[in-house]
């Protein structure tokens, strides 16, 4: 029940986020609140073998990492 709750909340937040259009600044944390759910993916897809969603959760991963990196990582270098 906890992970369900929190994939709901980060996921909810995280779309949310990405949809800030008066707010721009706001996007950058989509990513974070994205990534901050992707272990109860996990955990929920493992504990109830769904092995198919647990894969496409590896690639959610990466895509939330990329935007992680782009507005936290490399926005901080440039």
């Amino acid at each position: 029940m906890i992970a369900q709750s929190m994939i709901a909340i980060t996921g909810l937040l995280a779309i949310y986020l990405t949809q800030q259009e008066y707010k721009p600044e706001l996007k950058k944390y989509a990513s974070f609140f994205g990534l901050a759910g992707q272990p109860f993916w996990f955990y929920t897809t493992y504990v109830n073998e769904q092995f198919g969603i647990f894969v496409l959760s590896l690639g959610y991963t990466y895509v939330w990492y990329l935007g992680f990196y782009n507005n936290w990582i490399k926005g901080k270098i440039n």
